[in-house]
């Protein structure tokens, strides 16, 4: 039997979230493991949010908005740059490998470039195994 990591996507409703709709108009083709969750910034996305993620069983979570420069809430992708290397210090504290979450800037006419980066994150989510394997099981 195959796993396929579960993966979310959190996307800027400006400009990731068109990207990702570009690629599929475009059908450009990228894995089914993502799950994409349209927010109006990713300069809204709190680490706590990124964390329930992983704890209702994601294996990984890309954060993708516009580009610096471009957020249509003038600083929100700096808001969300700041937060997100707060939850990478925070999954190191959990156990959990900060490769797991993903920051990148995708504009709505990168449909290529959300394609490639769902498949390329794929991979690297594939070559760590499913989350559950990780120090989270020691829970209890």
């Amino acid at each position: 039997m195959t796993w396929f990591p579960r993966i979310i996507a959190f996307c800027c409703n400006w400009c990731a979230y068109a990207g990702a709709d570009t690629a599929g108009l475009s059908r450009f083709q990228y894995p089914p493991s993502i799950s994409i969750l349209r927010v109006m910034c990713t300069g809204r996305i709190e680490p706590s949010m990124i964390l329930k993620c992983f704890e209702q069983g994601a294996d990984g979570v890309m954060v993708l908005g516009c580009h610096p420069g471009d957020c249509h809430y003038i600083s929100g992708n700096e808001c969300a740059r700041s937060r997100i290397e707060t939850t990478w210090e925070i999954m190191e504290i959990l156990g959990i490998d900060r490769k797991r979450l993903l920051l990148k800037w995708v504009s709505a006419s990168e449909g290529a470039l959300f394609a490639e980066t769902a498949k390329d994150f794929t991979e690297v989510i594939r070559s760590l195994g499913p989350l559950r394997g990780e120090s989270q099981d020691d829970q209890g």
